[in-house]
């Protein structure tokens, strides 16, 4: 009789386990092993905006959000930024950037600095906690792009330029804005 309600009550307990999980849905992209992973480490970062305050991906929930990993001296990584800030003008509703300084070469006072100097309209984060080398293999810049329910749509290394890089986000954005 005990074993039977041990049984009975591990059950109860295993199926409360698994209905109580995170309630969200599978990606309904097919990712990568490898994406799979970053889009984990994502899901879960906490970066630190440059007054102090957390910032996760709930603070971009509705949006198409580029994570944009950078430092100050990487000229390709400065190239996709007025790209992204023409987006934000167009998409006001629909995207959002969050720029993550990697304060490998760059400070807190680099990163004001550049916030001074130019006038994107991004949320500027520093990467605090390590999440660029959770995720980064080869350099930057790297960009995540997370749909408005908090899903890896992509990530990659590189630019392809302001004006591609702009063509390639704009498509993302506008296959992945909620209507």
């Amino acid at each position: 009789m005990k074993t039977t309600r041990y049984i009975f009550l591990s059950l109860l307990g295993l199926f409360t386990i698994i209905s109580c999980a995170d309630q969200k849905s599978q990606n309904p992209r097919e990712l990568s092993e490898a994406n799979a992973r970053i889009e984990g480490v994502i899901q879960r970062a906490v970066f630190q905006d440059v007054n102090g305050n957390d910032v996760t991906l709930a603070d971009f929930e509705g949006k198409v959000l580029l994570i944009d990993f950078w430092e100050s001296w990487c000229g390709p990584c400065l190239q996709v930024f007025p790209a992204m800030d023409s987006l934000k003008t167009e998409y006001p509703d629909d995207f959002e950037v969050l720029t993550v300084n990697l304060i490998d070469g760059d400070t807190k006072a680099d990163v004001e600095q550049f916030m001074a100097d130019n006038d994107y309209d991004f949320v500027y984060s520093m990467d605090i906690n390590d999440i660029g080398d959770e995720i980064i293999t080869l350099g930057i810049p790297f960009k995540v792009f997370i749909d408005p329910n908090g899903f890896l749509i992509k990530a990659e290394l590189g630019s392809a330029g302001t004006q591609g890089d702009y063509e390639k986000a704009k498509v993302i954005i506008e296959d992945n804005k909620r209507s």
